[in-house]
Protein backbone atom coordinates (compact mmCIF):
# COMPACT_ATOMS: atom_id res chain seq x y z
CA UNK A 1 0.00 0.00 0.00
CA UNK A 2 1.08 3.44 -1.00
CA UNK A 3 2.13 5.79 1.84
CA UNK A 4 -0.18 8.36 2.52
CA UNK A 5 0.20 12.21 1.72
CA UNK A 6 1.81 14.41 4.01
CA UNK A 7 -0.17 17.91 4.58
CA UNK A 8 2.98 19.58 2.64
CA UNK A 9 2.73 17.19 -0.81
CA UNK A 10 -1.06 16.85 -0.42
CA UNK A 11 -1.52 20.79 -0.46
CA UNK A 12 1.17 20.34 -3.50
CA UNK A 13 -0.98 17.79 -5.29
CA UNK A 14 -4.05 19.12 -4.69
CA UNK A 15 -2.89 22.48 -6.09
CA UNK A 16 -1.42 21.17 -9.49
CA UNK A 17 -4.55 19.17 -9.86
CA UNK A 18 -7.54 22.17 -9.08
CA UNK A 19 -5.29 24.77 -11.03
CA UNK A 20 -4.03 22.23 -14.14
CA UNK A 21 -7.87 21.76 -14.35
CA UNK A 22 -9.41 25.32 -14.30
CA UNK A 23 -6.48 26.30 -16.42
CA UNK A 24 -7.38 23.98 -18.92
CA UNK A 25 -11.27 24.10 -18.45
CA UNK A 26 -10.72 28.06 -19.18
CA UNK A 27 -8.19 27.19 -22.29
CA UNK A 28 -10.68 25.17 -23.83
CA UNK A 29 -13.56 27.26 -23.05
CA UNK A 30 -12.09 30.97 -24.71
CA UNK A 31 -10.99 28.79 -27.16
CA UNK A 32 -13.90 26.99 -28.63
CA UNK A 33 -15.84 30.28 -27.94
CA UNK A 34 -13.62 32.27 -30.24
CA UNK A 35 -12.58 29.41 -32.75
CA UNK A 36 -14.59 26.45 -32.91
CA UNK A 37 -11.74 24.97 -31.85
CA UNK A 38 -11.32 21.91 -29.02
CA UNK A 39 -7.81 22.16 -26.61
CA UNK A 40 -7.20 18.81 -28.56
CA UNK A 41 -7.95 20.24 -32.02
CA UNK A 42 -5.45 23.04 -31.54
CA UNK A 43 -2.63 20.32 -30.33
CA UNK A 44 -2.95 18.21 -32.82
CA UNK A 45 -2.49 21.90 -35.75
CA UNK A 46 0.02 22.82 -33.25
CA UNK A 47 2.20 19.60 -33.35
CA UNK A 48 1.38 18.82 -37.36
CA UNK A 49 2.75 22.68 -38.55
CA UNK A 50 5.86 21.94 -36.74
CA UNK A 51 6.06 18.97 -38.65
CA UNK A 52 8.19 18.47 -41.55
CA UNK A 53 6.02 18.57 -44.05
CA UNK A 54 3.31 19.14 -41.71
CA UNK A 55 2.66 15.09 -41.46
CA UNK A 56 3.43 12.84 -39.06
CA UNK A 57 2.57 9.21 -38.77
CA UNK A 58 -0.55 8.33 -36.25
CA UNK A 59 1.59 7.00 -34.06
CA UNK A 60 4.10 9.43 -33.63
CA UNK A 61 1.44 12.14 -33.65
CA UNK A 62 -0.33 9.98 -30.81
CA UNK A 63 3.04 10.58 -28.77
CA UNK A 64 3.53 14.43 -29.36
CA UNK A 65 -0.31 14.68 -28.02
CA UNK A 66 0.16 11.66 -25.14
CA UNK A 67 -2.69 10.06 -26.17
CA UNK A 68 -3.74 6.23 -26.99
CA UNK A 69 -3.74 5.37 -30.67
CA UNK A 70 -7.57 4.66 -30.78
CA UNK A 71 -7.94 8.52 -29.33
CA UNK A 72 -5.78 9.95 -31.29
CA UNK A 73 -7.77 8.02 -34.61
CA UNK A 74 -10.57 9.32 -32.83
CA UNK A 75 -9.45 13.03 -32.85
CA UNK A 76 -8.19 12.41 -36.27
CA UNK A 77 -11.35 11.54 -37.82
CA UNK A 78 -13.38 14.02 -36.52
CA UNK A 79 -10.71 16.44 -37.65
CA UNK A 80 -10.82 14.80 -41.51
CA UNK A 81 -14.68 15.87 -41.12
CA UNK A 82 -14.22 19.33 -40.74
CA UNK A 83 -11.54 19.75 -43.10
CA UNK A 84 -9.01 20.50 -40.81
CA UNK A 85 -6.21 17.50 -41.50
CA UNK A 86 -6.50 14.80 -44.13
CA UNK A 87 -5.42 10.75 -43.37
CA UNK A 88 -3.36 8.97 -46.09
CA UNK A 89 -1.56 5.49 -46.19
CA UNK A 90 2.32 5.97 -45.45
CA UNK A 91 3.87 6.65 -48.57
CA UNK A 92 7.27 4.96 -47.29
CA UNK A 93 5.02 1.25 -46.41
CA UNK A 94 2.08 1.65 -46.54
CA UNK A 95 1.04 0.08 -43.62
CA UNK A 96 0.60 3.23 -41.21
CA UNK A 97 -1.28 5.93 -41.88
CA UNK A 98 -0.36 9.78 -41.40
CA UNK A 99 -2.15 12.87 -40.40
CA UNK A 100 -1.49 15.84 -42.89
CA UNK A 101 -2.64 19.21 -41.81
CA UNK A 102 -4.79 20.83 -44.96
CA UNK A 103 -4.68 24.69 -45.78
CA UNK A 104 -7.82 24.93 -44.44
CA UNK A 105 -6.68 23.41 -40.68
CA UNK A 106 -3.52 26.12 -41.12
CA UNK A 107 -5.61 28.51 -41.68
CA UNK A 108 -7.36 27.72 -38.63
CA UNK A 109 -4.19 27.61 -36.43
CA UNK A 110 -3.22 31.04 -38.28
CA UNK A 111 -6.94 32.62 -36.92
CA UNK A 112 -6.62 30.96 -33.36
CA UNK A 113 -3.07 31.44 -31.84
CA UNK A 114 -3.52 34.87 -31.70
CA UNK A 115 -6.60 34.32 -29.92
CA UNK A 116 -5.30 31.46 -27.74
CA UNK A 117 -2.23 33.30 -26.74
CA UNK A 118 -4.16 35.58 -25.10
CA UNK A 119 -6.05 33.50 -22.84
CA UNK A 120 -2.64 31.84 -21.73
CA UNK A 121 -1.16 35.00 -21.14
CA UNK A 122 -4.17 36.17 -18.96
CA UNK A 123 -4.81 32.83 -16.54
CA UNK A 124 -0.80 31.80 -16.70
CA UNK A 125 2.16 33.05 -18.24
CA UNK A 126 1.70 37.02 -16.72
CA UNK A 127 0.63 35.96 -13.47
CA UNK A 128 4.38 34.65 -13.05
CA UNK A 129 7.41 36.09 -13.04
CA UNK A 130 10.22 34.42 -14.71
CA UNK A 131 12.41 32.64 -11.75
CA UNK A 132 8.16 30.65 -11.28
CA UNK A 133 8.54 29.98 -14.87
CA UNK A 134 11.96 28.78 -14.70
CA UNK A 135 11.10 26.39 -12.03
CA UNK A 136 7.18 25.48 -13.57
CA UNK A 137 9.35 23.95 -16.96
CA UNK A 138 12.47 22.23 -14.97
CA UNK A 139 9.90 20.69 -12.54
CA UNK A 140 7.24 19.37 -15.64
CA UNK A 141 9.88 18.60 -17.77
CA UNK A 142 11.08 16.52 -15.33
CA UNK A 143 7.66 14.63 -14.32
CA UNK A 144 6.96 14.50 -18.37
CA UNK A 145 10.18 12.02 -19.14
CA UNK A 146 8.99 9.82 -15.67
Amino acid sequence: MAEPLSDTEQRAWRTFIESSWALHTHLEDDLRAATGLSMNDYHVLVVLSEAPGHRLRMGELAGHLVFSPSRVTYQINSMVKRGLVLKQPCPEDGRGQEAILTDEGMAALESAAPLHLITVRDRFIDRLDPDELDVIARVFDKVRKA
